[in-house]
């Protein structure tokens, strides 16, 4: 027997670990009884925690025999050896992934709420587990980690069976066992105490972390002053060590204090992201309609926008990128078109980017174009749009989903993409 707990062990593994202090990495705990030995990881580390939610697609006729994997953000991982060998036909895979879905987004919701996860893009990414065994789940978990933007990922746990790298197939950059026993019949013989882990134990570890590493934002009330002498109401909110900063184009009949805006911003703001919330038109301008689809002249407020947030001495030269909604994601392609723009990532929520006609094909910034599964006139006007785009880009659909995203789960997916865009293209400039 080599520990008492989880937490002994978790802090014997963090010894072996040490050397990635002071590093830009991310511990993902794979619940439930990986998590509280990966909190103690990053409490050692002083590196964010989260957990890396994995469901393993069994065959129908033989659950412990893996298919195939699924994880967050639509990651799906499928072994097509498997499904040849064992025989199994599309309509059983996905049955069994409409199943596995399900209980993925139940945990998801149980462990974080409305919180996004962690970024993972270009970043070394420790995933811990309070033992291996058959390595089925590790590996799994790896293959969703790379997925997910991993630049290096290392798998650690106390305890594995002597050779269990090669039950791997190279799926981890690094490996790191405290523990390899010859003789080795379960993971619990190696604990004095190896009872469940509950899901309040989770969350309580998830909570006790994020407290800390939480970023301290600077959030200000600002007028933001237009060429034709009139000035818009704005909300800029700057984390300390911002990674860029990202300005919103809300949709018609929307201003700054949009609960769906907001929500995304908090989002993008817990994931060390600044923000700009702002009126794209004045509370006169505002009662005449005909503004509202103004395209050139929302677009034309958002690149001066644009550049008096480049001034500010909170930008220091950050990368910037544009959030925009509806109707207002044609002014943020149109803007984005600019041959003089500087943003280097674009979102768009349930957007209108056949609003921002010729203007599309001279876009050069990444484009990502989120849209709900049940949106069906909106999800064919941006299917067209992707096709005139010549910039990167893609199109995320999240299930079920109406155009307001206003379904369970919807909008805290939308947050979930639009903070892995910028993230990641924040992070190469």
């Amino acid at each position: 027997m080599y520990f008492s707990d989880r937490t002994d062990a978790g802090r014997q593994l963090a010894a072996r670990l040490d050397h990635f202090k002071g590093h830009d990495v991310v511990v993902l705990g794979l619940p439930r009884g990986g998590v509280p030995v990966a909190s103690e990881v990053a409490d050692a580390l002083d590196a964010p925690l989260d957990i890396c939610l994995v469901r393993k697609l069994g065959v129908p006729q033989q659950p412990e025999l893996a298919m195939g994997a699924l994880g967050e953000g639509g990651v799906r991982v499928v072994n097509e050896r498997v499904l040849r060998e064992a025989g199994v036909d599309a309509r059983d895979l996905a049955a069994v992934e409409e199943r596995e879905h399900i209980e993925l987004d139940q945990r998801a919701l149980r462990y974080r709420g409305s919180r996004p996860s962690v970024p993972l893009e270009g970043r070394t990414v420790l995933v811990v587990d309070d033992g291996l065994a058959t390595g089925a789940t590790a590996l799994a978990a790896c293959r969703v980690v790379r997925a997910r933007g991993a630049a290096r990922i290392v798998l650690a746990v106390p305890v594995a069976p002597r050779g269990w790298t090669a039950r791997l197939g190279g799926e981890a950059d690094e490996t790191v066992s405290v523990h390899t026993p010859e003789l080795f019949y379960a993971i619990g013989q190696f604990y004095r105490d190896f009872s469940q882990t509950p899901d309040a134990e989770v969350v309580a570890c998830l909570d006790r972390n994020r407290a800390g590493h939480d970023p301290i934002v600077q959030d200000t009330t600002v007028r933001i002053p237009m060429a034709t002498g009139v000035s818009l109401s704005g909300r800029l909110a700057v984390p300390e060590s911002a990674l860029g900063i990202v300005l919103f184009a809300h949709g018609s009949g929307s201003s700054r204090h949009s609960p769906r805006n907001r929500a995304v911003a908090e989002a993008l703001n817990r994931a060390g992201l600044g923000t700009l919330l702002f009126d794209l038109l004045t509370e006169a301008e505002a009662v005449d309609r005909a503004h509202v689809f103004d395209t050139p002249l929302l677009a034309g407020r958002l690149t001066r926008a644009t550049e008096w947030v480049a001034e500010r001495q909170e930008s220091d030269g950050l990368p910037l990128g544009y959030f925009g909604a509806s109707t207002g994601a044609a002014a943020a392609l149109w803007a984005a078109g600019d041959p003089d723009s500087s943003v280097v990532a674009v979102v768009s929520r349930g957007g209108r980017p056949d609003l921002a006609a010729d203007h599309l094909a001279r876009v050069t910034a990444p484009t990502l174009l989120v849209v709900g599964g049940r949106d069906a006139l909106v999800l064919d006007l941006n299917r067209r749009a992707r096709s005139l785009l010549r910039c990167e880009s893609r199109l995320a659909v999240v299930d079920g989903a109406t155009h307001l995203f206003e379904e369970p789960g919807a909008l805290e997916e939308v947050a979930e993409l639009a903070t892995s865009w910028f993230t990641g293209h924040f992070r190469g400039q």
